[in-house]
């Protein structure tokens, strides 16, 4: 992520960030298969530094032999690129917080 003025995040933030990058991921994948469509859904973020913060975001998901069709790179892109933009927020909103 470019550098965004944000301040050193404390450990509840980057926790916080996680929760955060996580549970967009998850409730996107959620909106485009159904739960009992999905094999096995696993979401890891990464977080390195603290200023510079880095993060990366780790997607599997195997999905039922009946979606065999069905482009799971492109709905783990796509969910990456949510959790990202909701990291981002989150990192605006901190920003903003550090300005008062």
């Amino acid at each position: 992520m470019e550098e965004m003025g944000i301040p050193k995040l404390t450990p509840e933030q980057v926790e916080k960030l996680c929760e955060t990058g996580e549970k967009v991921a998850r409730e996107y994948i959620l909106s485009k298969v159904p739960l009992h469509r999905i094999s096995d859904l696993d979401v890891t973020l990464d977080v390195t530094g603290l200023k510079p913060i880095t993060v990366n975001v780790d997607l599997k998901i195997d999905l039922s032999p009946l979606m065999k069709g069905y482009d799971v790179q492109k709905l783990a892109d796509e969910a990456k690129e949510k959790a990202f933009l909701a990291i981002e927020e989150y990192l605006r909103k901190l920003k903003c917080k550090s300005k008062k």
